[in-house]
């Protein structure tokens, strides 16, 4: 009776080990979204950065709860690529939010372009997702 019960737990098992193995590939609309995702995670650490770098402990808060959204915004890229892919595509995405800065690193127009969008996408990530699935079909 114990070898009934013991084999299909070991096949869990093995099954279970190989499966934590294997890398599936991110559909396109899953890439699609991360690009998106990572977009917001590249601004969030931009505003977070030139807020800490501001040295007004008045904005400290606003500086931690950005540095925290760009956080949560990895971690949701994550579950859909790997985590070199996500830091190299969060790296294109930084250098190309820096250089579309004005002379003055004036944040406002990452903030037009990004704020309400990341914001929304990050409150409801699977309602931007449900839109590239079906964007991409």
């Amino acid at each position: 009776m114990r070898v009934k019960f013991l084999m299909p737990a070991l096949i869990l098992v093995s099954f279970g080990s190989i499966a934590q193995e294997v890398e599936l590939t991110p559909s396109s609309a899953e890439i699609e979204f991360n690009k998106e995702v990572l977009a917001c995670a590249a601004y969030y650490q931009i505003a977070s950065d030139a807020i800490s770098n501001m040295n007004a402990p008045q904005m400290q808060a606003v500086g931690d709860r950005l540095k925290q959204s760009g956080l949560d915004a990895v971690t949701l890229a994550k579950k859909y690529q790997s985590e070199s892919e996500v830091n190299e595509i969060l790296a294109q995405q930084v250098a190309a939010q820096q250089a579309s800065l004005p002379s003055n690193k004036n944040l406002g127009g990452l903030m037009g372009r990004y704020k309400t969008q990341c914001q929304s996408l990050l409150a409801n990530p699977q309602k931007r997702l449900d839109y590239w699935v079906m964007a991409t079909m």
